[in-house]
């Protein structure tokens, strides 16, 4: 129904089975080994779909750095890694120039970040100095080293991994890094019956060593391309602004979503389409992705911090009081 409503009003309905095939292959693939974690491959995947970038926190062991690994080895893309820590200089990240006395000149010695995928290990455990290096290759995708800029490989996704700020020898990112961040998604413990299914998958030899990429970084592109093609119904746009306008408006909120969380939250739901087969946007993608979009770019009052409030609390309370569109024959109406 709803995809006939499309074509009735006039909207190109893209082909995207072939990038939703190749999709489903490459969650399938790093779910051999992440177990038992669909939610958190699937909003992995979301990012690299959107150009956008990640922040995996969870506490030490839960598989953040694997589920990193896990994607890049899926997808064939040149993947570096960082280990951040607190002596780390921003030329470590962005590289340097150098002089080479035999050319008589100056030669660029590009840093980690010149990748496709880049594993920031541990980023809250590096200086604000240091993690503000990330900043231009985060939102331009390119790089500037002594006044040159350069641009990165495409596709370029940060994946960057983080310990709860309680812990020891943290430093909590900056807001504006944060808003960079497409989602934040969170791990957990693994069920009991997933546990032992992660020793027993384990006991010979890690699975990561047998994976192969299922994905090109072409076919990451052409499926980026297909996902701008995903139709969002107007209604389901005026959705979206309603939920980030209540996070401003909230009275446990300092400071609420920008209107890159409008944006992101548009564009991952348009990603979450496509890995369900669909060209169009339902309200329920919007509504399963509020919380790893916007819960991080909201900063709690501190009169509700007191009280345990987080940024999840919030997003949880806006989505019980917006009005979800629901669907009829001539399109979408609110309930």
């Amino acid at each position: 129904m709803a995809r006939a409503n499309f074509r009735n009003r006039g909207l190109r309905v893209a082909d995207n089975s072939q990038s939703q095939q190749a999709i489903s292959r490459l969650l399938d693939n790093i779910s051999r080994v992440i177990v038992g974690k669909p939610a958190a491959i699937q909003q992995c995947v979301i990012a690299l779909l959107c150009n956008g970038h990640a922040l995996i926190e969870d506490v030490p062991g839960v598989g953040k750095t694997m589920l990193a690994k896990s994607l890049a080895r899926s997808t064939a893309c040149l993947f570096k890694r960082i280990q951040f820590t607190p002596d780390l200089l921003p030329s470590d990240v962005t590289g340097v120039t150098v002089y080479n006395q035999k050319t008589a000149g100056f030669e660029y010695h590009p840093g980690p970040v010149v990748s496709q995928i880049l594993l920031a290990d541990e980023i809250n455990r590096a200086t604000p100095k240091a993690q503000s290096a990330l900043l231009e290759a985060m939102e331009e995708h390119q790089i500037t080293v002594d006044g040159v800029t350069r641009p990165l490989p495409e596709p370029f996704l940060v994946l960057a991994t983080q310990n709860p700020i309680e812990y020891e020898g943290t430093f909590p990112l900056p807001e504006g890094q944060l808003d960079r961040f497409l989602l934040r998604i969170r791990l957990g413990y693994p069920s009991f019956d997933d546990e032992v299914a992660i020793m027993e998958n384990q006991r010979v030899v890690h699975p990561i060593e047998s994976l192969e990429s299922v994905i090109t970084p072409e076919g990451i592109l052409e499926a980026q391309k297909q996902v701008r093609e995903i139709q969002v119904d107007p209604l389901v746009q005026r959705y979206i602004v309603a939920l980030v306008e209540a996070t401003r408006q909230h009275d446990d909120v300092g400071l609420g979503a920008s209107p890159r969380g409008s944006l992101s939250l548009f564009r991952s739901s348009q990603a979450s389409a496509l890995i369900q087969g669909r060209d169009y946007v339902l309200p329920d993608d919007v509504k399963t992705l509020a919380i790893p979009v916007l819960a991080h770019r909201i900063i709690v009052a501190p009169h509700a911090r007191i009280r345990g409030v987080s940024g999840t609390d919030v997003i949880t309370t806006v989505l019980e009081g917006v009005a979800v569109p629901g669907l009829r024959s001539g399109g979408w109406l609110p309930k």
